[in-house]
Parts: structure tokens; C-alpha cells; sequence
């Protein structure tokens, strides 16, 4: 009955977006301002309703939510149409969800409990990324794709999702001497989202620059030059010290919360907005001062930490944790729909398999077990972290991002969408076996 209504979903989809051409010629006859605000509140309307819908019928299946809505996006690629000719304002919703996404990551995770795991975590999300895509860029030339497009992809797909890995892991209760591993997980995916963000931005500029990207060589070269490591270092550098006035913020925000508290006032519920203005504004500033944004809205939301021990920030997290669920999530992930048609995703699915397992397979073992070589993480820790891979948020952020910049790029947004399809399939399925089989549960 389940998978019924999973069926049910696509093919109303179908008839949604059989329909849609018609509805959009009409919506295009009206005034020029008129046009644009009824296409985008269609494409919006079709963002929350499928997206619920999704979310519903996904549940006692095996397909994570975030899948179905990824392939629903893709399905309605007719009817989301007015996106792909507005990329600017792709990009910004697109932007602005995942540093609210971020910082909420940054959120779950204790602070004193990060600073237990801080040498491991910056591990894994610098040296393990750059082990990543180092990697898959020769596998990606080897299996057919350019250099330039090949370079990008393997920067794109080399950050985890804390948006899909905090539900399953929620899941689980890890025996004491292993619940580290669980915030090392959280922490990875939060932190070299940043880094995938840096390094993707960095090739970018590199194909733009006609920098010659044919082998691992002129890769590296490319990379680690005097100009793009001082751009780098101020990308990390600006983006933390974003990060520390965006927890100053939150900070006096606490603050006022406390005096409130003391004074027994009730929640209010305007205070909502400076919940979601955090990490915005941070994520500006940091680009105004030339850092990275998605490390600041991290940064601010690790520091700040306030849904630990605050007892009246509780309702304010609860409330961002629905709204997180119920419209940034699949936004994004149905923002793939616009960009790629179900014919290029056909196309393009032995490619996309091909890809997925060695980024599984090959690219995350060698990453986990180079990157934590000099740590004290135990050998099952290192196991369950090999099969902790998936791919999401960031990434289809990064690729919209790309796509707009590089719009030559065909195979850049399906082979995303594929890694992004596998991972969030197989790799949440098989996370609770994973970790029973290696007796870390209680």
C-alpha cells in the first residue's frame, strides 16, 4: 500500500507536468511583472505540495524522502520550467536555505563535545576531501568526462549531507565508547561542506582563468599556487572570523532570552526571526570580508550551541526543525527538477551508477582510513564511517551554482543528481545494519 502511494505521487506528477506547458503559455500573456510573480508562486506551490507529499508516502518505505523528492523534481522539469531561465534567483534561495541548513548543523552538535573531536573532524573534512577529489577526478577522466567538467564534478560531490545523515543517525543509539563517531559524522558534514564550497569555487575560477586542468599534475599545480592558496586561506579565514560575530549575535540574543526567562515571559514569537537572520546576515558578511559563507553560518551555529542546556530556545529549535523539514530540504532538493529532464537522466544512468560506486566504494574507504591515520579513531569507527557518505544539500547547491556559470556543462547537474540518488538510497538503508554488524549499538 505504501509504495502505492508512492506511485500515485509520480503519476500525478506526470499529469501535473503534461498539463503545465499550457498553464505556463498563459501565465506568460500576462503583464511582465504579473508573469513573473505567477510563475514563481507556481513554482513554489509545486515546491511545498510535493514536497509534503513526498515526505508522507515515503514513510514505511525504503526510499528516503529526499530521493522521491529529487526524482519528483525531475519529473516536473516542464512544469518548473520559469526556474531555469531565473539562475540568479535559483541560486539565491538555493543559498540562503543551505547556510539556515548549516547553521542548524552546527546547532546539534555540543561544543565541548566537538572539541573532543576536533583534530579528527578537521581531518576528514580537509585532508579527507582533498583525498576525495583527488580521487574521483582521474576516475571521472578515465570514465569519459573532460577535464573541466570532470575537475568541477569532483569538487561538487565531495561534500557529505548533513540534511539527510542527522535523521538516520537520530535513529541509532551507539554504545558510550562509540557516540563520537556520531557527532564525528554530524561535524564532517557540516564542516567540508564548507571546504566543497571553497574548492569548487576555486576550480570554477580556475576553468574561468583557462588554467589547462588535463591531468592530476596541472590539477594540483592549479590548486596549491601561491594566488588560490592565499584566496583560500581567506576563504577559511574570513568565513571563521564571520562566524565568531554571527555567535556574538546570538550570544546577546541568549542574553536577552535569559532576562526574559527570568522574568517569566512567555515565548515570543517574532524572536523566530532572528533565529533565521543569523545566518544569513553571517553568511554576507563573511562574503563582503571575502570568506566563506556556509563555514560562518557553521561557525555561528557551533558556537552559539543554544539548543543545549536552554531550555526556552527549545521551542525556537523545534520551529526551525520543522521548517527546515518541510520546505528548505525539498526546495532544494526539487530545485535539480528545472535543470535536468528525465530523458537526460536516462541518459546518463550507467554513467551515474558507474560514478556513485566508485565514489562509495573506492573514494570514501581510501578518504576515512588516509585522512584519520594519524588519529585515535578505532578501526570500527573508521568501517562505520566508510559507509557514512551521503551526498546532498551542498552538492545540488554547488551544481545549480555551477550550472549557471558554466551552462555548456550538460552532464555537470544528472551526474550530481545520480550520486545524490544513490547515496541517499542505499547508504541510509544499509547505515543501522552497518553499524549492528560492527556491535556498536546498544
Amino acid at each position: 500500500m505504501n509504495y502505492l502511494k508512492v506511485v500515485l505521487v509520480f503519476v500525478l506528477a506526470f499529469g501535473v507536468n503534461f498539463a503545465a506547458p499550457g498553464l505556463l503559455a498563459h501565465i506568460a500573456h500576462l503583464d511582465g511583472t504579473e508573469a513573473a510573480i505567477a510563475a514563481t508562486l507556481w513554482c513554489l506551490g509545486l515546491f511545498l505540495v510535493f514536497g509534503w507529499a513526498c515526505s508522507k508516502v515515503a514513510e514505511g518505505t525504503v526510499f528516503p524522502s529526499f530521493t522521491l523528492q529529487l526524482l519528483v523534481g525531475i519529473v516536473l522539469h516542464d512544469a518548473l520550467a520559469p526556474l531555469s531561465t531565473q539562475l540568479v534567483l535559483s541560486v539565491v534561495v538555493c543559498t540562503a536555505l543551505a547556510a539556515i541548513i548549516l547553521k542548524s548543523g552546527g546547532d546539534e552538535i555540543g561544543r565541548k563535545n566537538f572539541l573532543k573531536i576536533a583534530f579528527p573532524t578537521l581531518m576528514i573534512a580537509t585532508v579527507g576531501y582533498l583525498v576525495t577529489f583527488f580521487i574521483m577526478f582521474p576516475v571521472l577522466m578515465w570514465l569519459g568526462l573532460d577535464s573541466k567538467t570532470a575537475a568541477l564534478l569532483a569538487a561538487i560531490i565531495g561534500s557529505t549531507d548533513p540534511a539527510a545523515l542527522i535523521p538516520t543517525l537520530k535513529h541509532l543509539v551507539f554504545k558510550p565508547e562509540f557516540k563520537q563517531v556520531s557527532n564525528l559524522s554530524v561535524a564532517e558534514s557540516a564542516l567540508n561542506d564548507a571546504v566543497g564550497a571553497i574548492f569548487t569555487g576555486a576550480v570554477a575560477s580556475m576553468v574561468l582563468g583557462g588554467v589547462s586542468l588535463d591531468n592530476v599534475g596541472q590539477l594540483a599545480m592549479g590548486l596549491f599556487s601561491g594566488d588560490n592558496l592565499r584566496l583560500l586561506a581567506a576563504q577559511f579565514g574570513f568565513g571563521v572570523v564571520a562566524g565568531v560575530i554571527g555567535w556574538l549575535g546570538m550570544y546577546a540574543f541568549e542574553r536577552y532570552k535569559s532576562k526574559s526567562n527570568a522574568q517569566g515571559k512567555l515565548e515570543e514569537p517574532y524572536d523566530f526571526a532572528l533565529v533565521l537572520a543569523v545566518p544569513l546576515v553571517t553568511f554576507v558578511l563573511a562574503q563582503m570580508i571575502h570568506g566563506n559563507g556556509f563555514l560562518a553560518a557553521f561557525i555561528a551555529g557551533l558556537l552559539a550551541n543554544f539548543n543545549h542546556g536552554t531550555h526556552y530556545f527549545h521551542g525556537l529549535l523545534r520551529s526551525l526543525e520543522v521548517k527546515i523539514e518541510s520546505v528548505a530540504k525539498p526546495t532544494i532538493f526539487m530545485m535539480v527538477g528545472p535543470f535536468v529532464a528525465l530523458q537526460q537522466l536516462a541518459d546518463t544512468a550507467l554513467l551515474g551508477l558507474w560514478v556513485s560506486l566508485a565514489f562509495m566504494a573506492l573514494a570514501r574507504p581510501a578518504a576515512v582510513f588516509v585522512s584519520l591515520l594519524p588519529t585515535s579513531i578505532s578501526r570500527s569507527e573508521k568501517l562505520f564511517l566508510c559507509a557514512v557518505r551521503e551526498t546532498g544539500v551542498i552538492p545540488v547547491v554547488l551544481a545549480v551554482i555551477s550550472v549557471a556559470q558554466f551552462p555548456d556543462m550538460t552532464l555537470l547537474m544528472p551526474l550530481t543528481a545520480w550520486v545524490v540518488i544513490w547515496t541517499l538510497t542505499l547508504l541510509p538503508a544499509i547505515t543501522p545494519w552497518w553499524a549492528k554488524k560492527l556491535n556498536m549499538l546498544e
